[in-house]
């Protein structure tokens, strides 16, 4: 097995390996370079103690000496290079109470998460791979290195990790891994919200965003998001739908692309069916209102894991809207455009469709006629750039105080009335039509 070690990487490697101390790639980078992949990043593993490496190097940087990490700089890029180590026991589910330095690789290497990422490489040697990595990478196995009890008693996080490495790589939970993560499951709760967003983001972002399922089944989610247990229990008894709420939603989710937004839009647009669930007389279930519940949940997860404003506004904005669907004539979706914002309606569509086709067959056919035309319209008013807002309202709040009207909140509520007469009659956003109603209106 031959890796191409980026010139920088390489000439890092050899240098430390000309000071007489072993030096090698490993980790995530190593596993990349075998699937093929493009390395977010390269990690060098060394026998040579930091202060050794601060020698060794011009450049460098202290960015974890306790825990044996400094970066080295070189032609502008910082490359994290770390001592091997043996970590003491943890009280927390993450940090070991102390950090001993090792001469063994293969000691550094058996204290890792999981067999694919526990390889380690360099042109000297080759591939080192002591606990079957590659074998797992043809099986596509995510296996613990050892026990995976110790694994996740280290590291909480690893189990989330663990789902999150099979959703990129399509890859199964071997199943003793899967049976630790069952076990020890309520001690993510150690773990804080800032590094579970990272990895609940990861799985969302995925090729196969489907195996948020495994949250569920692990028993994770009901720590972290027990909302979501409940919309896996939540059925759905209605001609429109075939599936329980969670799982139209997972179906949803692999109906759009892998864009953060869209993908957290659609995992959370029907959280708020659990709550508001009713049964008519006919036994067919209902959901009024479920949007703004839902809309309601979401500012407060997102919000519980740390995403940032932008994103929470966006996905609340997008799931409050997902229900809503504008007559199909122009006037209707003009003021849906309004109403809503351009950007978010375009999101919108997307989460629209994936919505429709993760539902019964029922009408489907009818629903996608209908927004394909709402879309058409919808492009045609933006390419005609009729008024939608008050930003290309041909009337701005100096025109109505040159006009005479008193400045202040009346301002606002006579460019609320213009924009709305606009919105009905688009072909009078002009300066002089608006002046002359606004003379008409007020007379």
């Amino acid at each position: 097995m031959k890796i191409q070690l980026p010139v920088d990487v390489k000439i890092i490697v050899d240098t430390i390996q000309n000071a007489g101390y072993e030096a090698y790639v490993v980790g995530g980078c190593v596993r990349d370079s075998i699937l093929m992949r493009e390395p977010d990043d390269w990690d060098i593993t060394t026998s040579a103690k930091p202060e050794e490496v601060k020698k060794i190097f011009r450049k460098t940087v202290d960015t974890g000496l306790i825990h044996g990490t400094v970066t080295v700089l070189f032609h502008g890029v910082g490359y994290e290079v770390t001592t091997y180590r043996i970590d003491g026991e943890y009280e927390d589910s993450r940090h070991p109470k102390e950090v001993k330095f090792t001469a063994n690789l293969l000691e550094d290497l058996k204290r890792r998460d999981f067999t694919i990422n526990a390889m380690a490489y360099n042109e000297t040697v080759g591939l080192v791979d002591a606990f079957g990595g590659m074998d797992d990478i043809k099986n596509k196995v995510i296996r613990a290195v050892g026990d995976p009890r110790e694994r996740f008693k280290e590291d909480a996080l690893r189990m989330m990790r663990a789902i999150r490495f099979s959703a990129q790589l399509n890859y199964h939970l071997e199943e003793e891994t899967k049976r630790a993560i069952i076990e020890l499951s309520p001690t993510i709760a150690n773990i804080s919200a800032e590094r579970i967003q990272v990895e609940f983001l990861k799985l969302v972002v995925s090729d196969h965003p489907e195996k948020v399922r495994e949250l569920y089944e692990a028993g994770i989610s009901k720590i972290i998001m027990p909302e979501f247990d409940k919309i896996m229990n939540t059925e759905q008894n209605n001609p429109h739908h075939s599936f329980l709420v969670g799982e139209h939603t997972i179906k949803s989710m692999l109906e759009v692309q892998a864009d953060k937004v869209l993908r957290l839009s659609m995992f959370f647009h029907d959280f708020g069916k659990a709550d508001t669930m009713t049964e008519d007389e006919n036994g067919i279930h209902h959901f009024y209102g479920h949007p703004e519940r839902s809309e309601k949940l979401v500012l407060e997860i997102l919000k519980r894991l740390k995403f940032d404003n932008d994103t929470i506004t966006k996905v609340a904005k997008i799931v409050k809207y997902h229900d809503f669907h504008p007559e199909t004539n122009k006037k209707a979706v003009r003021k849906a455009i309004h109403k809503i914002g351009e950007d978010i309606m375009l999101y919108l569509f997307d989460v629209n469709r994936a919505d429709i086709l993760a539902q019964s067959d029922y009408g489907r056919a009818a629903k996608l006629q209908k927004l394909e035309e709402t879309i058409r319209l919808y492009h045609e008013i933006i390419e005609e750039g009729q008024c939608v807002s008050l930003k290309t309202l041909a009337v701005t709040g100096k025109d109505l105080i040159e006009a005479g009207i008193t400045p202040g909140k009346e301002i606002g509520v006579v460019l609320a009335n213009l924009l709305e007469y606009v919105l009905e009659h688009p072909e009078k956003n002009q300066k002089d039509e608006l002046l002359r109603y606004l003379d008409t209106i007020q007379k």
